[in-house]
């Protein structure tokens, strides 16, 4: 056998070997998709391809129901896709904006990380159903009195989010700045900016958002 000493290969031509046998695996598994092969699209004789359906029963908003589903999908698309409430919004669909939190069993969650079908037979709130143009949430009127929103697009997740915090506060949950677990957590701008860091706004609008969270508080 030749010494590998000898073959005088470089990094450039190694990492060109690399890529060329990549790209020609892939495309062997396109061309053998496209003439109807199997591409090893299995896991222990299940196509993963396959959709697998599931009734799920909800209340959203105080309204029940019951939906055959794809298990794949998520609280949001089930929101948005399913049931056309879009002020729910996607953004990140990683967990990290907060533009999707609503509200289950009166708890804030991100519902583009959890699947509906998590959700058998739980209360859910979103935007449209904390109030409505005529008669609106209070924390829906504090944040267009502190203009608390630019675009508007995150403002959803945002008072769900908001609403939720407060009655955290009132539950004694603290948060990771309340500085004395062992009494009951106090309203203040520290403690409302910590607990709404994962809403994000590319707007900067949080000084307004602090300002309208408190005058609820307050009230």
């Amino acid at each position: 056998m030749e010494d590998a000493k000898n073959w005088n290969i470089t990094r450039r031509e190694m990492i060109k070997g690399t890529a060329a046998t990549v790209a020609l695996t892939l495309s062997s598994n396109v061309i053998q998709t496209a003439m109807g092969g199997s591409t090893n699209n299995s896991l222990d004789g299940l196509d993963i391809r396959e959709t697998v359906l599931s009734e799920v029963s909800v209340l959203v908003n105080g309204v029940p129901y019951k939906l055959n589903i794809d298990t794949r999908t998520s609280l949001l698309d089930l929101l948005r896709e399913h049931l056309h409430l879009t002020g729910t919004k996607k953004g990140c669909d990683h967990g990290q904006c907060g533009a999707c939190t609503v509200l289950v069993e009166g708890k804030r969650i991100n519902s583009c990380l959890s699947l509906a079908v998590m959700h058998q037979r739980e209360n859910i709130t979103t935007i449209e159903g904390l109030g409505t143009p005529g008669n609106l949430h209070k924390m829906q009127s504090s944040f267009i009195r502190h203009d608390g929103y630019q675009c508007g697009y995150c403002t959803p997740g945002q008072i769900c989010s908001a609403v939720a915090v407060l009655d955290e506060i009132k539950a004694g949950i603290p948060s990771h700045v309340t500085e004395d677990l062992t009494s009951h957590p106090e309203i203040s701008n520290l403690e409302l900016r910590e607990r709404m860091s994962g809403n994000i706004c590319r707007c900067g609008a949080y000084s307004n958002i602090a300002e309208a969270i408190a005058e609820v508080a307050e009230s």
